[in-house]
């Protein structure tokens, strides 16, 4: 399971594609809350699932409740093999 950076993003924008939350200007420093892409817990926890599913951990189950894309990316940075 690829940790990448780029395989986070893509799986991140997927997401919020399938979602339709995928704000028109989506970088690594935009919110994924309110201000941003504007999930909601339950979306949260439909993202947390499918970075476990798909990368094998995600930072919502470390216990950890990143703001970003930029943030996600470098929980898998510091947490790889």
């Amino acid at each position: 399971m690829s940790t990448s950076a780029t395989d986070v993003e893509q799986t991140v924008i997927g997401f919020l594609t399938t979602i339709e939350k995928l704000p028109e200007a989506f970088g690594p420093s935009t919110s994924l809350y309110a201000g941003g892409a504007g999930l909601d817990s339950l979306e949260t926890a439909e993202l947390s699932a499918i970075l476990e599913d798909t990368h094998g951990a995600d930072p919502y189950s470390a216990g950890e409740m990143p703001q970003t894309l930029a943030e996600i990316q470098a929980y898998y940075a510091a947490n790889s093999a």
